[in-house]
């Protein structure tokens, strides 16, 4: 499975010839953040060359819905590398937003969030907090395929593939293991999204198994959050879906301090970008007060990325010891804490100054002390052998009582296929459902198939042909029901490749 390709491909450690960086400025604060990051870059010895591109608003506006030119498309494609600062899409308009075009479009499968405290420098209730969380960044909700189907109801899709797994879930145990973390935590809600989260967890309990030397753990997402919140100490790194990752970062950099200070790494099998996780902050655009620290932190991260462990490490200390000193932006100044109130580009030439030293109380840097060694694998498809056993039929009905519609239903009998229950909403309603369930105009008719002889379905599913439904549909149409959506029932090597409905 190992593919033997180093993330660290790009790494100057092998050449003395800089590193290109595609390198957007951004909007709002995103100039002024991005100048003092780079001042610093280039203060500490960072073997990068930046390559300035074009996207954001300015380029929205010209008329492109995406956010950026061809130009900017061909500089990101030659260098493979993007330092970004924060972006504004525009409101309205059709305009689409350019993180996810930029995530989805080059393939960055993981979002990576390292979130620690600068306790008491910056206030937490927290001083020991250290976590990592590691997200997946392309599909989950956020495939963003979306539909009303009728009056009430709209739908989103949730994929969950086996690729996507294995991807973010042995990223996440890689990079445990390149920089010197003890435990991985899954966390997910397959309690109730069996098939879906249930997928994920079961990769993440068969992944956990190469890494015997790297403690492994899970938790239902929402008490995972809370503790979380409570104690998070006791995380090192987490794994997760897109949604509840971007949920968790979120509240993970907030309990720690502030979002203003954490950057993050979307990384992918050819291409990463590093950014601060804040926005563009248009309030206090042009005012040098704004805080570089989470692009600082951003380019720590690129810089790891790159294999340029000495530099990064050089950075991220004279960043603590700048903070520790006492000489703070004024989102994070405090009377009787700090010791001078500075603007943006102060702050940078204050870490600059300080390139070389450490912190005295804060936690010393030391990406070192892992290998910074990151691997990437190819996804080996093992071929299931999938049967055919049923449809689910969703059904636009404006009535009310579910003995109606699973009456009219049951009388369908096409081609050995029969009516084995309707859900309204997930709830079981026909037969035998609970007359207090409220149901909206949308129906799910779940049809399989039945012995022949007995005219009865059997406990088991059993195999059906395509034109079955095909033949079940037309008979929908011709009596007059309205048809939204099927969604056919499969097992994969006997087992079953769907979720059973309340009480079947």
């Amino acid at each position: 499975m190992e593919n033997d390709v180093l993330v660290q491909e790009l790494s100057s450690k092998s050449t003395n010839k800089a590193v290109k960086v595609a390198v957007a400025q951004g909007d709002g604060i995103g100039p002024e953040i991005m100048s003092a990051a780079l001042n610093i870059l280039k203060s500490a010895g960072a073997n990068i060359e930046p390559e300035f591109i074009e996207l954001g608003e300015q380029v929205y506006l010209l008329g492109n819905t995406s956010g950026i030119n061809n130009e900017s498309w061909d500089i990101i494609n030659r260098n493979k590398l993007i330092l970004k600062a924060p972006i504004t899409t525009p409101q309205g308009k059709g305009y689409k937003s350019l993180n996810v075009t930029l995530r989805k479009s080059l393939g960055l499968y993981a979002n990576v969030r390292p979130v620690s405290a600068f306790h008491p420098f910056v206030k937490t209730n927290f001083p020991n907090m250290d976590v990592v969380i590691i997200r997946e960044n392309e599909e989950d909700l956020y495939a963003g395929i979306e539909h009303q189907q009728t009056q009430d109801v709209v739908q989103c899709l949730k994929l969950i593939t086996r690729p996507g797994c294995e991807r973010i879930i042995r990223y996440a145990f890689e990079y445990a293991k390149a920089y010197g973390r003890k435990k991985v935590t899954c966390m997910v809600k397959d309690n109730i999204m069996k098939r879906t989260d249930g997928l994920f967890h079961e990769v993440f309990n068969d992944i956990s198994l190469e890494y015997p030397n790297i403690k492994s753990d899970s938790q239902i997402i929402d008490i995972g959050s809370a503790k979380l919140a409570a104690n998070p100490e006791n995380y090192d790194v987490i794994v997760t879906s897109n949604l509840y990752g971007d949920i968790i970062s979120d509240i993970a950099a907030e309990i720690a301090g502030s979002v203003g200070m954490a950057g993050s790494a979307n990384i992918g099998a050819n291409v990463a970008m590093f950014e601060a996780i804040h926005g563009s902050a248009p309030d206090i655009a042009g005012k040098n007060i704004a805080n570089p620290s989470g692009l600082i932190n951003a380019a720590v991260l690129m810089l790891a990325h790159l294999g340029q462990l000495e530099i990064a490490d050089k950075i991220k200390n004279a960043l603590l010891a700048t903070i520790e000193d006492g000489y703070h932006t004024p989102d994070i100044y405090q009377e009787g804490t700090s010791k001078k109130k500075v603007s943006t580009q102060e702050f940078a030439k204050e870490v600059i100054s300080r390139l070389g030293n450490t912190p005295k109380s804060l936690t010393i840097s030391k990406l070192t002390k892992g290998s910074g060694i990151m691997k990437t694998f190819e996804y080996k498809r093992k071929e299931s052998e999938k049967v055919l056993v049923g449809t689910d039929v969703f059904i636009d009905w404006k009535g009310s009582d579910p003995k109606e519609i699973g009456d009219a239903l049951s009388k369908i009998n096409s081609y050995n296929l029969k009516l084995k229950m309707i859900t309204n909403r997930g709830v079981k309603v026909y037969p035998n459902g609970l007359k207090e369930t409220y149901c909206t105009d949308h129906w799910r008719c779940r049809f399989v198939g039945i012995d022949a002889e007995i005219q009865k379905t059997i406990p088991e599913y059993k195999t059906i042909d395509y034109e079955q439904i095909i033949a079940l549909l037309s008979k929908l149409h011709d009596k007059g029901f309205d048809v939204i959506k099927t969604e056919n029932l499969y097992e994969f090597d006997g087992e079953r490749g769907f979720s059973l409905g309340q009480g079947e």
